[in-house]
């Protein structure tokens, strides 16, 4: 029986905590191991569509948030076997004012994918670095959160605005809303305040947390620059190694849910 259909959104309001890293490995790391999957870039820098060498973006998620095309249309292959994307444009950011005139406006990006979802057994989300109404719509859209968190002191002072966040759209516009997971990223092995805080976050979060810790690796930094997920760039390489552990935690999850 095939998997049912998880929409995750990769958020945290902070920006330069890997994100749209996480985001755009672990979705390759998904159709790797035989999953459909579908990326959204849900993020005005479009970062995860350079990620993936993407140039065409005519049709895009700003233009399928505002009814200018529809999902299929958006909808590309990428280098990557089994993976497809919605790429952003700068334009998306417009979206945040756009959206609040709008019936409907926290469920447009909800809407605006239903029609192809059933195509897929991953859709992963990446969202802005911030709380706005994009961000609320991924949440709305999506039916598990997954929250990359920097190894750095204010790490969990940061996370406590998301987490009221997440309550509020799961109190208000999602109910079945879950908590996909917390993974710790840019851990630094050399330095000692990297172990202090995933020690910090694991005593307050406990089973949020993955086992599966980031690295701090160069090659994870270069591999955008040349269009391709770091599996694709360096497979051997520890932050490679790295996202391939966290997608197979997330397929764990998925066969304990099932």
């Amino acid at each position: 029986m095939a998997a049912p259909l998880r929409i995750v959104a990769v958020a945290n309001q902070k920006g330069g905590v890997g994100k749209t890293t996480t985001s755009v490995n672990l979705a390759t790391a998904l159709a790797a191991c035989g999953r459909k999957v579908l990326l959204i870039d849900f993020d005005p820098q479009g970062n995860a569509s350079t990620g993936l060498g993407i140039v065409d973006r005519k049709f895009n998620s700003y233009r399928l948030v505002t009814s200018g095309c529809s999902a299929r249309e958006a909808v590309q292959s990428t280098l990557v076997p089994r993976l497809d994307i919605i790429p952003a444009v700068v334009d998306l950011s417009a979206a945040e004012v756009e959206l609040t005139d709008m019936e409907r406006r926290e469920y447009q990006l909800a809407d605006g994918i239903s029609g192809i979802c059933s195509e897929y057994q991953y859709v992963i989300i990446d969202c802005p670095p911030s709380l706005g109404m994009l961000t609320v719509n991924s949440l709305t859209a999506a039916t598990s959160v997954l929250v990359p968190l920097q190894c750095e002191f204010y790490a969990l002072e940061g996370l406590t605005q998301l987490m009221h966040t997440i309550e509020a759209v799961r109190a208000g516009l999602n109910p079945h809303l879950l908590m996909q997971g917390i993974v710790l990223t840019m851990y630094d092995t050399r330095n000692r305040l990297s172990s202090m805080v995933a020690n910090d976050v694991r005593g307050h979060l406990g089973h949020l947390v993955y086992d599966t810790v980031i690295p701090r690796n160069v090659r994870v930094s270069e591999a955008p620059s040349f269009g391709q997920p770091v599996l694709m760039y360096d497979l051997k390489c520890p932050g490679s190694q790295a996202y391939a552990a966290l997608a197979a935690e997330v397929l764990t999850q998925e066969r304990h849910a099932a």
